[in-house]
């Protein structure tokens, strides 16, 4: 807990600038929601014919997975960012506002109503005048519900790049850092337990109450109570002002003056963005915006080609089969040339320089088992494959060049397979969990546990070197950064590259401080 509060008061502003986001992100849903769910909830009341379709269907996208509705909302709008986000946090929102409305409007008194029409009422003034404010406790019931269901799910927009407090969760569980979970999950809480006691109060005070209760108390405290939701909007759009002033920019200062660096959610990615961001910084004038723990490749790709980050590390190897769909290639020269020509051809992207490593998939079991098995190479496991449970991330699961195609190279499948974050993989198999993995050939854990990569006797992995890879009109507007982040070329090996993995992931180094040890040993920095 030591840790945890010294990690609240150190990184404070930018905790107060994730909340502005997250909030920002909750409490703009929630309004589209409303404005979008009262009406449908008022169209199923009033045109019966029309209400199983329309509840159907906002009951259907209740069902879709978070993240799997965030993924189509990706793939269908082509950008990552608040947008998706939005979109998502609004439809999941519409439910309990659609029916609630509904409820509640059935279930105003027909007496009532009867009474409304003898008055002369037409049916929109019976609405306005006296069924919505009757159905309102109702209907402020489902907007509570949407909004704290809201500040949950928008924990999992960092995602996608929307930032939130999900950010620091998503960050803790690239690194295995349970602080930086804790400093997500935590505000997190406390906000939706913020956001359902405001709207709880909201209720009451919007509740008329019996005359031998209106006493001064009461009239005094209704207005600050109705006034809270707001009060937490304000507090929102101030966090996200705090954020301003961060010493990294996490606010854009304008596309002619910032460079945005993106990551994928592994440890070794958010190095190479912070050597990246920290090189970039210490030799040009440019601002830099991080945008790390993105998800998978696909996120980070599409996020470059639409111009939402300028540059992040990319494998060739990844390139040519996951993104450019090409059969695998053994020599790493021409793989680079055939990824760097398509890549101009195609997405108007350069890539620079490889840092100098392979960071290659690798078939990674227990050292002590290999032993005993006589496990060498790939092809040995295939006699005991049927019996053996795999943990393999998910992409590596459907991607071309990883379980998919590795099957059929080497033709055996394992018993079972378990999708695992990169970040418990490690501890699955070194604690018996599982019996083999997809580890990547540079991670520091694969001594640390005691785990052996069997040999590729196929030669199915190809070559994966890592090397910035920038959208040509930033090099454009900005050689500069060509010439700074060329500088890295060759200049790691895998043991080098294994080395800043473990300080992160065992030592428990911050990514920022084992990038900037890195360049002060390599003479980037005084």
């Amino acid at each position: 807990m030591n840790d945890f509060f010294e990690a609240v008061v150190t990184r404070f502003p930018e905790i107060a600038f994730r909340t502005g986001e997250h909030i920002l992100l909750t409490g703009i849903s929630t309004i589209l929601a409303v404005s979008i769910g009262v009406p449908l909830g008022i169209l199923c009341f009033r045109k019966q014919s029309l209400r199983g379709m329309v509840m159907g269907w906002v009951g259907i996208l209740q069902t879709v997975p978070s993240l799997a509705m965030l993924a189509i909302l990706l793939a269908l709008m082509g950008k990552i960012g608040t947008v998706p986000a939005l979109v998502a946090l609004t439809l999941y929102a519409l439910l309990p506002i659609v029916r609630n409305t509904l409820t509640g409007l059935e279930g105003v008194d027909p007496e009532v109503k009867e009474a409304a029409k003898g008055m002369g009422l037409s049916p929109s003034q019976q609405l306005r005048w006296v069924e919505l404010p009757l159905a309102e406790p109702v209907i402020l019931a489902g907007i509570r519900t949407a909004a704290v269901v809201g500040v949950g799910i928008a924990t999992l927009s960092a995602f996608i790049g929307a930032g939130g407090l999900g950010q620091f969760i998503n960050r803790g569980l690239a690194l295995s850092n349970t602080t930086l979970i804790l400093l997500g999950a935590i505000p997190a809480a406390v906000l939706a337990l913020l956001v359902d006691f405001s709207l709880a109060g909201w209720t009451w005070a919007r509740t008329p109450l019996p005359s031998s209760q209106r006493h001064k108390f009461h009239r005094a405290i209704r207005p600050m109570v109705m006034a809270s939701p707001i009060l937490i909007v304000v507090l929102g759009i101030a966090g996200y002002g705090v954020g301003k002033g961060l010493p990294f920019s996490l606010s854009s200062s304008g596309p002619e003056e910032t460079v945005r660096i993106g990551s994928k959610n592994f440890t070794e990615q958010i190095i190479l963005g912070e050597i990246m961001a920290q090189l970039i910084e210490e030799q040009t004038d440019l601002q830099v915006e991080r945008h790390f723990n993105l998800g998978g490749t696909l996120i980070c790709h599409e996020g470059l080609k639409n111009g939402e980050i300028d540059v992040y590390a990319e494998y060739t190897g990844t390139a040519l089969t996951a993104i450019l769909g090409l059969e695998a290639m053994r020599d790493s020269s021409e793989v680079l040339e055939e990824v760097r020509r398509r890549y101009r051809k195609r997405f108007n992207c350069e890539w620079l320089k490889p840092g100098g490593f392979n960071n290659t998939y690798a078939i990674t079991v227990l050292k002590e088992r290999a032993q005993d098995e006589g496990w060498t190479e790939i092809s040995d496991l295939a006699d005991s494959a049927v019996n053996l449970r795999a943990g393999f991330t998910s992409e590596f699961v459907e991607r071309p060049d990883g379980y998919f195609g590795l099957k059929n190279a080497y033709r055996f499948e394992f018993g079972s397979v378990q999708d695992l974050d990169p970040s418990i993989m490690y501890q699955a198999l070194s604690k018996g969990e599982v019996d083999v993995i997809c580890a990547f050939a540079t991670d520091g854990r694969i001594p640390a546990y005691g785990l052996m990569p069997l040999e590729d006797n196929l030669g199915f992995f190809p070559p994966y070197e890592a090397a910035p890879v920038v959208r040509r009109t930033v090099l454009e507007a900005h050689p500069e950064i060509a010439e700074v982040l060329n500088q890295l070329g060759g200049k790691f090996d895998d043991l080098t590259m294994q080395g800043l993995n473990y300080a992160v992931d065992e030592e428990k180094r911050s990514p920022g401080e084992v990038a900037a040890r890195f360049l002060e040993e390599e003479g980037f920095r005084d």
